[in-house]
């Protein structure tokens, strides 16, 4: 780490001395709010701020502001590419077979919710709101509404808490996209909590996860635009292990979605009804086209609910005072190696996208190189809480990195392992 750093623990030590007993109480409470914000599939290649074939087309503005206001990391990766997996690492800051759910059937009890129980404990209001995914209640929590499941595009149903027990407390949220009704229950909750506490909420979207359904107000958005595509649109080779590929490579026409025909089970042109009697290059083409479209339509949505996180914020006078995180719960392969799809190893499946703003800390328009990974990211939200790592997670906080200090023994490798082949 840069030796300057070694000083600052002396010197906040001698400013909260000589600052008198009432600037300590004051600075105690001025711990920051945590706002996370995720959305389930949104891929790094679907930001303006990352600079990907479709910045320009469809860019990001409110999302992309975390960056230009705060730091970008370029090589943040998941350790298992798939939905809960994932979301079971960030919570527990532990790797896939450490915390026990390696597979979309993998479940977390209140007991391991670390991430938020460790937050309660040390003064935050906390609060879980939209798509949960981890099968348990999410009793750790104040307050939680979530999802059940994959949940519902549209009309969705929450689980909430209530008289019955987990998970019949339902309520839904008729003539709604799930973007908006999510963001309304967040701002709900913020409007409602006990304004002397700092918070801590978890923001998840469904969105952009397949099947891609829109909010009916988008569905004009980048109508007449053909999308550009991916060097490795039309890539019929697979480089996995037998394991991923079966004998004779048997298991390539059952396992990932493809854009082409590919897939005989799941494939884009099947479930976009393309005409399947056109040839493959055409097939492909089409598919491509109409299911980016509707994904993009749904990263509009979710670009322009986090906009209503913001004003909220800004209304309230919080928005400098709250650590805002964006990220996507793994990446996603939007046409790459003819993929509409996670899972596999590649570079577009492990890298996760993550932003992160707080002014205080954080050098505007900062970009990071280092290899940071899902299970990083609750011993650095605990950090910034003032809140050392258990010895049980497995994750390093990268709270130092926002400040633009490198530690000398940072990683230079990270650990993926994807358990969902099928062999």
């Amino acid at each position: 780490m840069k030796a300057m750093t070694r000083f600052r623990p002396l010197y906040f030590l001698l400013a909260f001395v000589f600052a008198g007993s009432n600037s300590a109480v004051s600075g105690a409470l001025e711990r920051p709010n945590v706002l996370f914000i995720m959305s389930d599939d949104h891929t790094s290649q679907a930001f303006g701020a990352y600079g990907s074939r479709l910045a320009k087309l469809n860019p990001t503005p409110v999302i992309d502001r975390l960056a230009k206001e705060g730091m970008l990391f370029e090589n943040c990766f998941c350790n298992n590419s798939i939905c809960t997996p994932s979301r079971a690492s960030i919570i527990t800051g532990q790797y896939s077979q450490a915390n026990g759910v390696l597979t979309l059937r993998g479940r977390i009890p209140p007991a391991r919710q670390f991430l938020p129980t460790l937050m309660r404990q040390a003064g935050y209001l906390t609060a879980m709101v939209g798509k949960w995914h981890l099968k348990e209640e999410p009793a750790a929590f104040d307050y939680y509404k979530v999802l059940p499941g994959q949940g519902k595009y549209h009309d969705p149903i929450f689980r909430v808490q209530g008289k019955a027990k987990w998970p019949k407390n339902t309520v839904s949220h008729k003539g709604q996209h799930s973007s908006d009704a999510i963001t309304d229950s967040s701002l709900a909750w913020l409007r409602a909590r006990d304004k002397s506490k700092p918070f801590f909420l978890m923001h998840h979207f469904k969105a952009p996860h397949d099947m891609f359904d829109n909010a009916r107000r988008y569905d004009t958005y980048l109508e007449d635009v053909e999308i550009p595509e991916p060097e490795s649109l039309y890539e019929r080779g697979n480089h996995g292990s037998v394991a991923t590929r079966g004998v004779n490579d048997s298991l390539l026409r059952e396992i990932g979605t493809s854009v082409s025909k590919r897939h005989i089970k799941r494939n884009m042109g099947k479930h976009m009804k393309v005409d399947p009697s056109l040839g493959d290059r055409e097939y492909t083409k089409l598919a491509y086209q109409r299911y980016l479209k509707r994904y993009l339509r749904c990263v509009k949505g979710v670009d322009d609910n986090v906009g209503r996180l913001f004003r909220y914020l800004e209304a309230e006078g919080l928005m400098d005072k709250t650590v805002i995180i964006y990220t996507g719960d793994q990446g996603f392969m939007l046409g790459e190696h003819d993929y509409i799809d996670k899972r596999w190893m590649y570079e577009e499946s492990m890298r996760m996208p993550l932003l992160v703003r707080y002014p205080s800390m954080i050098k505007a328009g900062s970009r990071n190189n280092e290899l940071v990974n899902n299970t990083d990211f609750a011993p650095t939200i605990l950090a910034l809480a003032g809140v050392k790592t258990p010895a049980y997670m497995q994750g390093r906080s990268f709270s130092e990195m926002l400040r633009g200090n490198i530690p000398g023994d940072w990683r230079t490798a990270t650990y993926y392992r994807y358990w969902m082949h099928m062999a």
